[in-house]
């Protein structure tokens, strides 16, 4: 009866291993997304673009999987506590992952049209984007499967300095639009992925505080740091 018990107790902690690395591959899956999505606009290649569109499919089938899974163990493990936490933790994390894949792929479209049109300006705000919303989203992932609330916290925090570049990219694109009505449709398009990846930024950000109350038990309550500005923007025409 022990030797049982024993191996009930192993299986289901293995089962909770195999959901924390399935939801952490999600995660892996759109940081590599968004990286190359990014690779395409900055490279103008509608060839890569059209892969990460069609790659898409990867992530959604593999959210499907991780929500049987959850079914499944909330079914017959009837977990408690912080396992429980982690369960429910993780059926919402995937739906956050598989939101920042639709960006990526919103992005990667936008990215088609954009090789077609003459280059606009240096695309430099939209790298560094790409790398503060991919390093947030690692952070995210590698809190998640740590159990590391600290991490997360971090991560949390530091959605401000992606605000900020976007701050900037609407500028730049505002006054592009108005020096030259030929810039409208390639600065329209670069606003759209710019908005993209600041809501994959948002995301990653959700998925910390998701990780934060799955290892704590206790909820964030302190209002994040947010550095969205352009709402507010007013961009003078030139005298």
């Amino acid at each position: 009866m022990e030797k049982m018990q024993e191996h009930t107790v192993r299986s289901y902690g293995e089962e909770l291993r195999r959901l924390r690395e399935m939801v952490a591959r999600m995660g892996g899956l759109a940081e590599r997304q968004v990286a190359d999505a990014v690779t395409a606009l900055v490279r103008r290649d509608a060839e890569l673009a059209s892969e990460v569109i069609g790659r898409d499919a990867e992530i959604d089938t593999l959210e499907r999987e991780i929500e049987e899974f959850c079914i499944r163990l909330l079914a017959l493990r009837q977990p408690v506590g912080p396992d429980l936490r982690l369960v429910i933790a993780s059926l919402k994390i995937i739906h956050a992952i598989e939101r920042i894949g639709d960006y990526a792929r919103n992005a990667a479209k936008r990215s088609v049209v954009l090789a077609q049109q003459p280059p606009l300006g240096s695309l430099n705000g939209f790298q560094r984007m790409a790398r503060l919303v991919q390093e947030n989203l690692k952070g995210a992932m590698d809190a998640l499967v740590n159990d590391d609330a600290a991490r997360a916290d971090e991560v949390w925090a530091n959605d401000q300095p992606v605000d900020e570049v976007y701050n900037g990219i609407f500028r730049e694109m505002l006054t592009f639009m108005m020096e030259d009505p030929r810039n409208i449709t390639a600065a329209t398009h670069l606003l759209f992925v710019a908005k993209n990846l600041e809501r994959i930024g948002d995301h990653a950000t959700n998925i910390a505080e998701t990780v934060h109350y799955a290892v704590r038990g206790q909820p964030l309550t302190e209002e994040r740091p947010k550095g969205d500005s352009s709402p507010f923007a007013v961009v003078r025409p030139p005298a």
